[in-house]
């Protein structure tokens, strides 16, 4: 087991997740007290356990879907209190199969935000303990917050 970091700077974010990641991981930006990230689907749960248990990344401020028309994409921002460093990380999740890892198990607060993602963009969450809708009834069959939705009247 690797030692926690209580309050990494942003080189030490960067230079653990290259140790970690290599190529699987790409810092796009940094900026005060931010770090900008991309990695793909199949490296995220990996990735979120690296930041919660290596750099103290103790809190899944917020989760979201974006809906690019040709691809999904789910939006992470995570926190370190010790030192206020946040972490972005984008990851593209295809159209055709919108599949991605849950990480409500690393930071029980990303449970309703992975739900609220399932229910307004249809983006599914592998392994949350409890992936269902919050507010429309759970034999709705359409994802609002999608492009592709039609709202009533439009063709």
């Amino acid at each position: 087991m690797t030692d926690m970091i209580e309050a990494p700077s942003a080189d030490d974010i960067i230079s653990s997740l290259e140790k970690k990641f290599r190529d699987n991981v790409t810092v796009r930006k940094t900026a005060a007290r931010r770090v900008y990230l991309t990695c793909g689907r199949e490296t995220i749960r990996e990735l979120c356990v690296h930041l919660h248990d290596v750099l103290n990344f103790e809190h899944a401020s917020s989760l979201c879907g974006v809906d690019w028309k040709d691809h999904m994409q789910v939006v992470y921002h995570l926190s370190n209190y010790a030192n206020g460093m946040m972490i972005e990380i984008t990851v593209d999740v295809p159209n055709d199969d919108p599949h991605i890892d849950s990480v409500a198990l690393i930071w029980e607060g990303a449970d309703w935000h992975e739900r609220e993602t399932y229910e307004l963009f249809g983006i599914i969450f592998d392994g949350h303990p409890r992936l269902e809708r919050l507010l429309t009834p759970q034999n709705y069959e359409f994802f609002p917050f999608r492009k592709s939705y039609k709202l009533r009247g439009q063709q």
